[in-house]
């Protein structure tokens, strides 16, 4: 099934942002970004812009800044909301959105628990800047994944709604 804005009747435009010291730095190869853009790519939403840095919050808050305009619908983050010293993704995310969605937080962390206890242990958050929906989501490539098949369909009903729609059309 394609997500479609009905609204404009464009595909989604996500932007992904990969947070992580090591494969900002080329300790390790990131395996997240390729993921997460096939399944997006999957369900017809354009992959408008990637980058992968460490776990700096003011670096990702400037990219999140700069991401959240009208031409990106989603920005997926995916690292950093874990308790270690570190994971300062979902406080960067919240320097940035005006409004959270505390829905779409409780059912990744409720669908994660059904597969291991340490998703109590994650801090992601998911909200609204200007017009865009900007959703954290774990580190380990296949949590990534996982979270994001949890939120599928949602997606575009989530950007049409931000975007000014009817709901009741």
């Amino acid at each position: 099934m394609s997500h479609q804005d009905s609204s404009t009747q464009h595909p989604l435009k996500a932007a992904i942002l990969i947070a992580s010291d090591r494969a900002a730095s080329g300790i390790r190869q990131d395996e997240t970004l390729p993921l997460l853009t096939r399944h997006l790519e999957a369900r017809g939403i354009e992959l408008a812009e990637s980058e992968v840095l460490p776990d700096d919050q003011n670096k990702i808050v400037a990219t999140l800044r700069e991401w959240a305009n009208p031409d990106i619908d989603i920005i997926l983050i995916s690292g950093g909301t874990g308790v270690s010293p570190s994971d300062v993704t979902p406080e960067a995310t919240l320097e940035v959105i005006e409004k959270r969605i505390p829905g779409i937080e409780e059912a990744m962390r409720h669908a994660s628990m059904q597969k291991t206890p340490f998703a109590m242990l994650s801090r992601a958050v998911a909200g609204i800047a200007g017009s865009t929906l900007i959703v954290n989501l774990p580190g380990k490539p296949e949590a990534a994944v996982e979270n994001l098949a949890v939120i599928d369909p949602v997606l575009s009903h989530a950007v049409e709604l931000i975007r000014g729609g009817n709901p009741h059309e």
